[in-house]
């Protein structure tokens, strides 16, 4: 059974300055994701000097830093027999057809019937590094999403995915069906994003307190009250595509969060093509889905 973890990190000259959390991202690398370092610091799983600090602490100069990681507990995500559509499997990565409706991984309100809970009936070999309710997980899709999607087997594999993906490498295409004619036949989207002030569960276009969004797109087909688009996200912010397309005034067909209410029975939203290098040969893999049947159908009835 794995034990507790214990790393003592001391802040030197070229190192001070920088928040505690961003800190320890730089000393650890990947082997603890951003969102397992920021679940210790609120839980108080790491000091400064022998004290507890927030994740915006400001490190200095001869700070000594310990960060616990507690021995596993028992996992909160159980087996379930729910079917998977596999595209790809070797000993590193399973790449998957998504289907909508599935979260990813337990969280809050949704602890059953997740993608996690699947590959945990799967029965194959996970990756560690998000932790024990996360195995496997490198990236995400919204629940409503449908599509393309990447899972580590082992914790090498996923941290050469992660960095990929940190360094914006991966290869990623959506396509959507959204409100409107979309006026010009491609473009650019270039604007950062934030939480919504009053919505916290949503995500707005601001440039304050904000972080850097681009999404390139491409008409491919326009009809009576909608457009067929290609999505091809540079960065992967929250929500990023919804939102970038609801400020366009072109939402997304049946997104009921950043949209309204449509005669579409789902969000029109499909991760259609992956491609990255593979962690263990370094070669380039692509990966492809057709249009799904329930967009195929809605847009014959547009004709």
């Amino acid at each position: 059974m794995e034990e507790e973890k214990r790393v003592s990190l001391k802040v030197e000259e070229g190192s001070q300055g920088l928040r505690l959390d961003q800190f320890i991202i730089g000393h650890l690398g990947l082997a603890v994701s951003r969102s397992r370092i920021q679940q210790l610091i609120d839980e108080k799983e790491v000091t400064v000097n022998q004290r507890p600090a927030k994740a915006h602490y400001k490190t200095k100069k001869g700070d000594s830093v310990m960060v616990v990681i507690p021995a596993p507990k028992s996992p909160q995500a159980l087996p379930e027999d729910i079917p998977l559509d596999i595209v790809f499997e070797d000993e590193d990565i399973l790449v998957i057809n998504k289907p909508k409706d599935m979260v990813i991984h337990p969280a809050c309100g949704n602890y059953s019937h997740t993608l996690v809970n699947a590959l945990l009936h799967y029965g194959c070999k996970l990756s560690t590094i998000s932790g024990p309710t996360r195995p496997g997980i490198v990236h995400r899709l919204d629940k409503d999403t449908s599509g393309l999607m990447v899972v580590a087997k082992n914790d090498l594999a996923h941290q050469n995915l992660a960095r990929q993906f940190q360094k914006h490498t991966v290869q990623r295409k959506y396509i959507a069906i959204v409100k409107g004619k979309v006026e010009h036949d491609e473009g650019v989207i270039d604007y950062p994003l934030a939480r919504h002030p009053q919505h916290r569960q949503q995500f707005t276009v601001s440039y304050l307190k904000s972080k850097e969004a681009l999404t390139k797109y491409k008409v491919l087909k326009r009809y009576k009250d909608v457009t067929l688009l290609e999505l091809m996200p540079h960065t992967g912010r929250t929500h990023q595509l919804r939102v970038h397309l609801k400020f366009l005034g072109h939402s997304i067909l049946g997104d009921t969060r950043y949209g309204k209410a449509n005669d579409f029975e789902r969000m029109a939203l499909h991760a259609v093509e992956l491609g990255f290098y593979h962690p263990r040969s370094g070669d380039f893999v692509s990966f492809k889905l057709d249009i799904p049947k329930s967009f195929s159908g809605y847009l014959d009835r547009m004709q």
